[in-house]
């Protein structure tokens, strides 16, 4: 663990760990280069200064970089500098390994909210959704004169650790596409490079259910957790025992096998014992999961929502 140190040298230090991990992760990395102007380590510190900066603007920023830090940078290259293809590159790197240097970290300090949950523990578990921000008054409008949120993407919560990352870019500015094709362009292009066994589960609202899709995932380790559409067209298949007396099944009513187009899934029936509310949970995982840990783990989802707005009203002023 770092010692107490300045916070501006903690930051130091993670970003220059992360690019050395980035740049051995792989054998020639297209995105490494020299810029004697701006590097990109101190690229991305600027970045990360700004995110917790009191700032109006990226001028704003600038001119308090120097007033605090005594670092005099013209405004030509640190707004090139934000429109680099490469850059860009270099920074999905850098974000991996950043990722996986705190998950460490806090996985070291013995951090695991599901820890109580054993039947979990070969699953990396993500609450995912879209999230979307303010255009800049610079972003650029479409040919048709539009212009989109400028930061809408999805966004993916480990349950786990807690840690939050950018999972995929819905729109630009300029465009905006359908949140679950992108979900799913992105999924399966993580399929192509993992050679991980790790299981993978997404908690994901009603939108994301596509029980054909959801399927072929399982060969990939891919499962989901969804609420079950009220129009959703289901056969009852079959019953799925499970032990009612167990504290984590309190609400469960009942555990079934459904069927639509030829497609097998679970789906549990959980009454909220607070409110009294009927919930219906629709799920691709293995019937050995306990009911109401699938339950649990829908009502963590909206933990990401509380997230979203911690980080809205600081987002919108990029």
């Amino acid at each position: 663990m770092l010692k107490d140190l300045p916070l501006s040298e903690h930051i130091h230090q993670h970003c220059n760990e992360s690019m050395e991990r980035a740049l051995l992760a792989e054998r020639h990395p297209l995105w490494a280069r020299s810029c004697p102007e701006l590097k990109d380590i101190d690229f991305i510190r600027l970045g990360l200064l700004r995110c917790i900066s009191v700032v109006d603007s990226g001028r704003h920023f600038l001119q308090t970089n120097e007033q605090i830090y005594g670092q005099l940078l013209p405004h030509s290259t640190y707004f090139k500098s934000l429109k680099s293809h490469r850059r860009t590159s270099m920074l999905e790197a850098f974000e991996q390994q950043s990722y996986h240097l705190h998950a460490e970290t806090l996985l070291s300090q013995g951090i695991d909210y599901l820890k109580a949950f054993p039947e979990l523990d070969e699953y990396t578990i993500e609450a995912a959704d879209g999230h979307f921000i303010d255009h800049a008054c610079h972003t650029e409008k479409n040919s048709k004169g539009k212009v989109y949120a400028a930061g809408g993407g999805i966004y993916a919560l480990n349950l786990r650790s807690g840690l939050l990352r950018f999972l995929c870019l819905v729109t630009n500015g300029t465009q905006r596409h359908q949140e679950i094709p992108v979900l799913r362009d992105h999924i399966e292009k993580q399929n192509k490079g993992n050679n991980s066994s790790q299981k993978h589960l997404y908690v994901y609202d009603k939108a994301v259910t596509d029980f054909v899709w959801w399927d072929r995932q399982k060969r990939h380790a891919n499962y989901m957790i969804s609420m079950l559409k009220e129009n959703s067209i289901a056969t009852l298949v079959e019953s799925i025992p499970f032990d009612s007396r167990h504290e984590i099944n309190t609400g469960v009513e009942a555990y079934s096998v459904y069927e639509n187009k030829g497609i097998k899934f679970n789906v549990v029936d959980y009454r909220d014992p607070e409110t009294g509310k009927l919930h219906r949970f629709v799920t691709t995982l293995p019937m050995t999961i306990n009911p109401g840990t699938i339950a649990m783990l829908y009502f963590k989802r909206w933990t990401i929502e509380k997230t979203f707005n911690n980080t809205k009203t600081r987002c919108s002023s990029f």
